[in-house]
């Protein structure tokens, strides 16, 4: 069997870590043929005694801490990688739950020659108990709010562009080359463009379940959505045959608002325009919410969810905008 070499990238975490490591220990695929590299962005909260603590817990899990001095997503997976044992490297984010059968599946669809790179279900649960938290969960999982990521909803295993975190064979790095440390977002979606352009496929199989915690505030998901933005038209720079239409609609909606209401302050009716679609945005958000939520439990998601997807939508669309004004030159 092989060994597997579960990569972790992890900064301030003090909430969340302890239900990945849990969810870990829970799994079916046998513990001595798994180690846990936790790659640490040299957290300033309790993190590192959150996971001295569990360490104590779950003696049967071999877990290593290393610090990354670089403190951003990619330059961890790539000191995770290269200080890992396993011929199998599954991704995991310390935001995520995996379902117990998760590392089996993978390892699984690898054997089996499925796809050079094997993925599953992200299924989106609140970071809090609030009401906010729960708006933003049902937002980031809304077709409205994420597009057509099949991901994200799909029950049907099949050939795709990009897989949530993913799971490969170690020596697909000597093949393609490891995480791109240029992109301090989006690094996961470049590293499958290099996966598809080398001619391997990449597989999607909804078997391969984990739960992904949520921001729990809308400064937070915010600032999730810009990086997101900012960091895709660099991605896009270097790979631009790979823009979806969902990648699209947000700066182009952001730049159409703006232009209106720069119009509007000259030309008065445009006001008016920009007044009825603005309306019939909101419209339709909080139409497409009553289908996901029960209005008996959760009427305040009625207004929180198309709050929070306003905020996704423009945050992504501003971000991507702020990076293609300043990175045009460069």
């Amino acid at each position: 069997m092989n060994l597997v070499s579960v990569i972790v990238p992890c900064y301030n975490e003090e909430k969340n870590i302890s239900f990945l490591l849990e969810a870990l220990n829970q799994q079916t695929y046998p513990h001595e043929l798994v180690e846990i590299i936790i790659i640490d962005g040299q957290s300033t909260d309790k993190t590192l005694t959150v996971i001295d603590n569990e360490k104590e817990k779950i003696k049967k899990l071999r877990i290593k801490v290393i610090t990354n001095p670089q403190k951003n997503i990619p330059s961890a997976l790539n000191i995770g990688i290269r200080n890992s044992s396993g011929d199998i490297i599954v991704r995991m984010d310390a935001h995520s739950i995996p379902d117990p059968n998760y590392i089996k599946f993978c390892v699984e669809d690898l054997n089996n020659k499925m796809g050079s790179n094997v993925g599953g279900r992200w299924v989106i649960i609140p970071g809090s108990g609030s009401k906010m938290g729960k708006c933003i969960s049902l937002a980031a999982s809304h077709p409205f709010g994420v597009g057509d990521a099949k991901y994200r909803y799909s029950s049907e295993p099949g050939y795709v562009d990009t897989v949530p975190f993913g799971s490969f064979y170690r020596t697909l790095i000597d093949e393609i080359g490891y995480f791109n440390e240029d992109l301090l977002a989006n690094e996961d979606y470049e590293f499958n463009v290099r996966i598809r352009n080398s001619g391997k496929k990449i597989y999607f199989d909804p078997r391969i379940k984990t739960q992904y915690i949520s921001r729990d505030t809308i400064l937070s998901l915010s600032k999730q959505y810009w990086r997101y933005g900012y960091w895709k038209f660099r991605m896009l720079r270097k790979y631009p045959d790979t823009i979806r239409w969902r990648q699209a609609i947000p700066p182009l909606f952001v730049t159409g608002i703006i232009l209106l209401i720069l119009m509007s302050i000259f030309i008065p009716i445009v006001w008016s325009l920009l007044s009825i679609i603005s309306l019939l945005y909101v419209l339709i958000l909080i139409i497409g919410t009553l289908s996901v939520i029960d209005l008996k439990t959760e009427s305040y998601c009625l207004f929180g969810t198309p709050i929070a997807i306003i905020v996704m939508h423009f945050s992504w669309g501003l971000g991507f905008l702020f990076s293609l004004t300043t990175g045009l030159g460069k």
